[in-house]
């Protein structure tokens, strides 16, 4: 019966987290795409601190949003691919609050630049300063918002993501 539940609990918890990233992205549309970008989803980077669960849901989530936000084919798998890589590597660093928002700083620095040259045709730009701004908007997002969204969470861990009672 615990088992039924906990997998229950995580399926919830993932498809919780892919609705609520593709809710902020969406919501904020005109900043979370593009070359010079802050998605504000990307605070979410910190759930993989709490649970396994924001894995695929943080995945999920930007799937769902690089389609409803227009993303060529390139950005759904590629832009999706980054978040996954930084969600898990995130996850194995759990240990450390301040590095799981890391990887997905720096897969989405190193992979989005490159989808917005060959996937969106973005040439005026060089390829080192899209990085430039990749990675800003990435540290606002996963550091900056994150963080303060991580120590909020960290107060009602237990009730909100089933580890014990408050």
């Amino acid at each position: 019966m615990k088992d039924t539940r906990s997998q229950v609990l995580r399926i919830t918890q993932g498809a919780l987290i892919a609705a609520l990233y593709v809710v902020l992205t969406m919501a904020f549309a005109p900043i979370s795409f593009g070359p010079m970008q802050l998605r504000i989803a990307e605070a979410l980077t910190i759930l993989p601190l709490f649970t396994a669960a924001a894995v695929p849901g943080l995945f999920a989530g930007c799937i769902l949003a690089n389609i409803l936000g227009g993303g060529v084919i390139w950005d759904i798998i590629f832009g999706s691919l980054a978040t996954l890589i930084g969600a898990w590597l995130g996850y194995k660093l759990r240990e450390n609050r301040w590095l799981v928002p890391l990887p997905a700083v720096v897969s989405n620095t190193l992979i989005i630049p490159f989808v917005l040259r060959y996937g969106y045709g973005v040439a005026d730009i060089p390829l080192p300063l899209m990085m430039v701004y990749i990675a800003a908007g990435e540290i606002a997002g996963c550091y900056i918002l994150g963080e303060l969204l991580g120590g909020l969470l960290l107060r009602y861990r237990g009730v909100i993501f089933g580890d014990k009672q408050p």
